[in-house]
């Protein structure tokens, strides 16, 4: 096959969960803003296609997660490479940007690879916290990786890889920790609830949190619950699962979809899937209950290719049990409100798990994560 030089200033990029979406997003109008010129195809979820020119499937709203679930798309995954393989035999792009999403974004880089594209990864996978044998293979697949936490850099560099660390990007997106008073006045806790952005870890985790605010209600009546959702999951999805666990939930728990992180701010607690929300909580001084349960095939299989000793990234980055992790059997409605009130019941240590968790900021370098990243890819291609 003839392969001919990129003659064109269109860009590929992939990503396939909502946190990559959402960044993906910001570096698309990161790279817009500083080349008008440059048109942006996109595989992803509803924030790129936004901002994209061309948008080709919604790989988001797939939702697949853990280690078993993503079989259950082979056929999907199938189809879905053969169209990213024809997209770049046809229009040749001048690069292609992975974001995260290790397991489909793997095959794209290759594609490019063997069709001497340029590739590079914004916000490489956590190849840390299970299979390293992947730093390897993303290092050999691209021009350079551009990571969100300091100590990734080096994990690159021993395998060859070029890596730049830009920064976190949710310091672009968080607002200010809010000045806050503990108890608050009248007793009106507002706890926050963040089951997760994929259907199977909202219907494992949405009735027990539920349950487990309930349980802070019966205690201090005046508690409201705040039920962050992502925009791929609409009320009629949700709803359902509100009402299994509550009949009149609509006065006690609000559906909450923002992009400005203000109302997640005000939150007291939260009872928070393991993920990207355990960070933003954090940043936003939110103390919270992290929880994780999957298919007990995902957990076997999990256990044995963890290499990190905590799932949350709060713990992985404190280096310590800052904040309380519920696995599997001991994701229990009584252990979560158990931790709750350890919290609620005494306002000192509130206050001091707050200042811990806001002191994460300094750990993740500067606000611009995007528009560094943005520069460099622009470099290479100029």
């Amino acid at each position: 096959m003839a392969i001919t030089a990129p003659t064109n200033k269109n860009i590929l990029i992939v990503a396939g969960d909502p946190s990559g979406d959402l960044h993906a997003a910001n570096l698309i109008k990161a790279l817009r803003a500083k080349d008008p010129e440059i048109t942006i195809t996109s595989m992803g979820g509803v924030r790129m296609q936004e901002v994209s020119t061309h948008f080709i499937y919604n790989l988001v709203s797939v939702g697949a997660v853990g280690f078993t679930e993503p079989f259950k798309n082979f056929f999907l995954w199938l189809k879905l490479i053969k169209l990213v393989r024809r997209y770049l035999e046809d229009k040749r792009p001048a690069c292609v940007i992975a974001v995260d999403f290790y397991g489909f974004n793997h095959q794209v880089l290759g594609l490019a690879a063997h069709r001497k594209i340029p590739a590079f990864y914004y916000i490489s996978p956590q190849v840390w916290a299970s299979r390293p044998g992947r730093a390897a293979k993303i290092a050999k697949l691209t021009k350079e990786i551009f990571v969100i936490f300091p100590f990734e850099e080096a994990l690159y560099k021993k395998v060859q890889g070029n890596a730049t660390f830009v920064g976190h990007p949710l310091l672009d997106l968080m607002p200010e920790p809010l000045g806050k008073d503990f108890p608050p006045a009248g007793g009106e806790w507002k706890i926050g609830i963040l089951p997760g952005s994929r259907r199977a870890e909202i219907s494992r985790h949405l009735p027990l949190f539920l349950k487990a605010f309930y349980r802070i209600k019966e205690q201090h009546p005046k508690a409201k619950a705040y039920l962050f959702a992502v925009p791929e999951f609409p009320d009629d999805r949700i709803v359902p699962a509100l009402e299994s666990v509550e009949k009149y939930w609509s006065k006690d728990v609000e559906i909450v979809r923002e992009k400005d992180y203000k109302v997640r701010a005000s939150m007291d607690f939260a009872f928070t899937c393991s993920g990207t929300a355990t960070l933003e909580n954090a940043l936003l001084g939110v103390p919270m209950a992290v929880a994780y349960k999957m298919s007990r095939l995902s957990w076997e299989v999990a256990k044995r290719v963890a290499k990190v000793q905590y799932i949350s990234l709060v713990n992985i980055l404190l280096k310590k049990p800052a904040v309380k992790e519920l696995l599997q059997e001991k994701a229990t409605v009584d252990l979560l409100a158990q931790e709750a009130f350890a919290f609620i019941n005494n306002p000192p240590r509130m206050l001091a798990a707050r200042k811990e968790l806001t002191g994460l900021r300094t750990m993740l370098g500067s606000r611009g994560a995007a528009e560094r990243a943005a520069l460099k890819i622009l470099s290479h291609l100029n």
